[in-house]
């Protein structure tokens, strides 16, 4: 008797060991989802005026001599899945203000100079691994309203055919508005740090940011 009740302990112990080790490879292998890059309103200044030059260097128009004001960054990243798979072909579109905080928008008021040389607005596809580069200024702050002045920040359009279309902002490390920014602290911290570029080099300037896409 106490040789079968010995017998039934060590099985039982032996398949609770299995299960154990099952369910913690099955735990193991499931990756967490990444979170979607937050969406943001489109703002008033989306580009309605047709332009030929949309490449990805904001910094020279076609056709015009000169380049844009300002100081010259990069910002490069990729178009994400939230298993973290790359999404190839999505499409990439951004515009901003120029140097001084001024779009080339005709419902733009600001009485800040527009920069004839800086494009304004670019569209690229993303690549085979879901990159995508631009080379552009950073954005002058601008103010929204009189106790309101905006921090220098990008806005984006993604979309892709079976993926949620996403217009959200992207905003750049340690700029003191940032913290009294209405749109921006409106967010959850966690939420808010998916919006700031990382900044990734010094020499030649670039931000890294990251778009994660819901799946339609």
């Amino acid at each position: 008797m106490a040789e079968r009740t010995r017998r039934h302990f060590l099985k039982a112990g032996f398949l609770g060991g299995i299960f154990g080790w099952l369910a913690n490879t099955m735990a193991g292998s499931h990756v967490a989802k990444l979170l979607p890059t937050p969406s943001e309103i489109k703002g008033p200044f989306h580009p309605i005026t047709a332009q030929k030059d949309t490449d990805f260097d904001l910094t020279q128009v076609e056709g015009v001599d000169g380049v844009a004001k300002g100081k010259i960054v990069f910002i490069e990243g990729r178009i994400i899945d939230g298993n973290g798979n790359p999404i190839e072909d999505a499409s990439v579109e951004l515009w901003q203000a120029n140097a001084a905080g001024r779009y080339a928008h005709p419902h733009d008021s600001n009485p800040a100079p527009l920069d004839s040389n800086f494009q304004g607005w670019a569209i690229v596809p993303s690549g085979t691994d879901g990159g995508f580069r631009f080379k552009t200024v950073i954005p002058g702050s601008y103010p929204a309203a009189d106790d309101w002045t905006r921090p220098p920040h990008i806005h984006f359009k993604v979309s892709k055919l079976r993926y949620v279309e996403l217009i959200t902002q992207m905003y750049f490390p340690e700029q003191p508005l940032n913290a009294k920014d209405l749109l921006l602290q409106r967010k959850k911290q966690p939420e808010q740090k998916l919006m700031i570029a990382e900044k990734i080099k010094a020499d030649e300037e670039t931000y890294r940011y990251q778009i994660v896409l819901e799946k339609a």
